[in-house]
């Protein structure tokens, strides 16, 4: 089965109302049935961090939503760990010209771990949610 790298912009375009960038996820989450998504915890503690401010029901919405995807036996959650925090940072460390979050480091260490070229985002520019080889 394919797969598929999902980061937390997605997940908030998707759990958001009115997100600017709900229909565009909405269109790419059809695009990802048949394929095994992964993320890892610090994607959903960064989703979690994003709606925390939303108010008590988006942020009920978004617990639950997380509990969803940790129950999905299509989505792989990586889960944290101390070693994957250390070469974390140390991609962090060595790519100084970037603005690499440390979440996108650990996130980045994973799917070459796994072997995933594919990520489903939302950009922080006026492009369109992709999913890009």
């Amino acid at each position: 089965m394919k797969s598929v790298f999902v980061d937390s912009h997605y997940w908030v375009a998707i759990a958001r109302p009115n997100d600017q960038w709900a229909d565009r996820a909405k269109r790419a989450k059809g695009n990802l049935e048949n394929v095994l998504l992964v993320t890892t915890d610090e994607v959903l503690s960064e989703f979690l961090a994003a709606l925390s401010k939303g108010g008590p029901k988006l942020r009920q919405g978004a617990v639950k939503m997380v509990r969803a995807i940790l129950d999905n036996p299509n989505v792989k959650v990586v889960p944290q760990a101390r070693d994957g925090f250390l070469s974390g940072l140390e991609r962090y460390e060595r790519r100084k010209d970037k603005e690499y979050s440390l979440t996108d480091c650990i996130s980045m260490n994973a799917m070459e771990s796994r072997s995933i070229s594919e990520v489903t985002t939302v950009p922080t520019s006026d492009s369109a949610i992709y999913t890009n080889s």
